[in-house]
């Protein structure tokens, strides 16, 4: 499955007002039965703090009706009610850490789940994704969940009871007035409901146009040196403060829409209340009750009253991270294309490097349409050195990802060492095999973790010699904390030639039979790529290598180049005898060597 069928926004908040309110919550309600004991206290002290809480209309209507009338006991009256404000101190103080831990914990087992689930999707998925929208549903989202599956399903749990126990408290004290109570509670729950889909329609809406400007932002900060070299600045901002301005509409939508909850509900609960105090009062007036027993009742229907419109403004946060939940669900629902067989066959044991492409065929996903590869066949011998050059988008760094089974294609077999890659353990595969891109993953971390990425559990000696061979030590040793030194995200405070050594580092320390390497010369001066030819040198001896590469001049030491054109081999051979053939290859090599002679062109020298 791939983002597009993700539900848009739109769609997404039509879909909404049709499906049941929480059901999206419930998607992460093993996270918090992982937490049993933290929530059985967290509930525990939730029901001493309500308890304490109806206490106090009790000790009350017991101080007026009796008091008085005794010498002494208004001092126990009082005395009581210190009693339980203590109770209910030390009972809400519990309930507020333990509901806001598990809050935070929950929370951070959900990002986590996420973020795992987000690193095993296929290639697929990213291929159509936006990063920016992804990391505000890993964030923002996220952070909407962690009130709602904390404090805010608390405080539900708090007013439901607190509701239910004055009720009952209420029924005890005047069944007559009650019934004047129970008579208003259907004008209370239905604008409840009915603003509560509302409510979440709305905040659906707004977090998604919050996502949307989070994505654009994203983007355009990660290419801030080309913005500017771009002065696209006053363009930029433009856009972004368009999309800042939608999710601010959205969100103030949405505010409204819970704002005008809040007004009916309060507005309707305490009209409820004078009216049933005026009938109280009369009673009074009549001898029917006591004065102590009508300040107990109204007491309580203030509790009701109070409980039943945090009730509302709780609905409103639950139904708002409803809306996030669906949204996490939606990645959490994306299966990668990817996976390991359920019984994968074992790669060889020693490993050999050996790649076979037989009669493949491969169309990208997003592009169904559009063959890349068309019945390519091939086969590359352990510690061979292959060169596959071609014009762009021939379909060159497509075999390097059906390699690495990034994908499967739609027909053919993609071999490693004789096992076809779709019947084995992908992350078995991806650990016999190295990579040297052409633009190369520089992390905001120091160079040592940057070349330890590699082989996570290298040592620092490890890490250093693989510096040395890849030419990397000698600009390491010259930074302020040596390897240590931070080297800022994506790398930029390095040069090109060495984020590339740095690369080759990466490579050396993963020592893997095959090693690929993607135009690794391509963007270099002339002093870089001698640095980083050598270092790819000693890097490629002994190994299977294959290399994807514009520039002739650094394949002229290849065992055997491949020739690829639209999708398709249309030859190979060596440099002097795909020369002498006057193919596509004496072509591109003709207008690379031009100013070479005839001889010079069939045997041009490595620079």
């Amino acid at each position: 499955m791939s983002i597009v069928e993700i539900p848009a926004a739109g769609a997404a908040a039509a879909s909404s007002t049709r499906r049941p309110k929480l059901r999206p919550l419930l998607k992460f309600l093993p996270f918090m039965l992982r937490h049993r004991g933290m929530m059985i206290g967290a509930g525990l002290a939730l029901l001493v703090a309500s308890l304490a809480t109806l206490a106090v209309p009790l000790a009350i209507r017991r101080m007026i009706d009796f008091g008085f009338a005794a010498e002494g006991m208004i001092n126990q009256y009082f005395g009581m009610l210190v009693v339980i404000a203590a109770v209910l101190a030390v009972a809400s103080a519990a309930r507020f850490y333990l509901v806001t831990t598990i809050g935070e914990r929950v929370v951070a087992d959900i990002r986590t789940s996420v973020f795992n689930h987000l690193a095993t999707l296929s290639p697929s998925f990213f291929d159509t994704a936006r990063t920016g929208e992804l990391v505000s549903r890993l964030t923002a989202d996220t952070t909407q969940l962690k009130s709602a599956l904390g404090v805010s399903i608390s405080m539900a749990l708090r007013n439901i009871i607190m509701v239910s126990g004055a009720v009952a408290m209420m029924v005890i004290t005047s069944p007559q007035l009650s019934l004047y109570v129970v008579g208003a509670i259907p004008f209370l729950v239905l604008p409840l409901v009915a603003f509560g889909r509302n409510v979440r329609r709305r905040s659906r809406a707004a977090q998604d146009r919050l996502a949307e400007a989070s994505a654009y932002a994203s983007e355009n900060i990660q290419a801030v040196r080309t913005m500017q070299s771009f002065t696209a600045e006053a363009t930029v901002t433009q856009r972004f403060s368009v999309a800042a301005e939608d999710a601010f509409a959205g969100a103030r939508d949405a505010n409204r829409a819970r704002a005008i909850l809040t007004a009916v509900i309060i507005f309707l609960v305490f009209t409820s209340v004078v009216a049933v105090l005026w009938a109280g009062a009369q009673q009074v007036l009549d001898g029917t009750i006591t004065s102590g027993r009508l300040s107990q009742f109204v007491l309580y229907a203030v509790f009701a009253a109070s409980a039943l419109s945090q009730l509302s403004e709780v609905w409103s946060e639950i139904s708002q991270a409803a809306g996030s939940a669906e949204r996490l669900g939606e990645i959490l629902a994306v299966t990668p294309d990817i996976t390991a067989p359920e019984r994968p066959l074992p790669l060889p044991e020693p490993p050999r490097g050996e790649v076979a492409f037989v009669a493949v065929r491969f169309a990208y996903p997003s592009r169904a349409e559009t063959r890349i590869l068309d019945d390519v066949t091939f086969t590359v011998r352990a510690g061979e050195r292959v060169a596959i050059v071609g014009p762009s988008g021939s379909g060159k760094s497509t075999l390097f990802a059906l390699v690495q089974r990034f994908y499967d294609p739609q027909g053919g077999v993609v071999r490693f060492d004789g096992v076809p890659v779709a019947e084995t353990d992908p992350l078995a595969l991806r650990a016999r095999i190295a990579l040297v891109p052409q633009d190369v993953a520089i992390f905001a971390a120091s160079v040592a973790e940057n070349i330890r990425y590699g082989r996570p559990g290298a040592s620092d000696e490890e890490v250093v010699a693989a510096a040395r061979m890849a030419h990397a030590d000698e600009f390491i040793v010259r930074m302020p904390d040596g390897y240590a030194s931070l080297i800022g995200e994506r790398g930029v405070t390095l040069s090109g030639g060495q984020r590339q050594r740095i690369a080759i580092a990466r490579a050396i320390l993963r020592d893997a039979p095959l090693l690929l390497l993607d135009e690794a010369t391509s963007a270099l001066d002339a002093e870089s790529e001698t640095l980083v030819q050598e270092a790819l040198s000693r890097l490629m001896t002994g190994r299977t290598t294959l290399v994807i590469a514009h520039r002739l001049a650094t394949v002229l030491d290849c065992d055997r180049i491949l020739v690829m054109d639209q999708g398709r081999i249309v030859e190979q051979g060596t440099h002097a005898s795909l020369v002498a053939a006057g193919g596509l290859y004496a072509r591109l090599a003709e207008l690379q060597f031009k100013s070479a002679g005839p001889a010079e062109l069939v045997a041009a020298p490595t620079p």
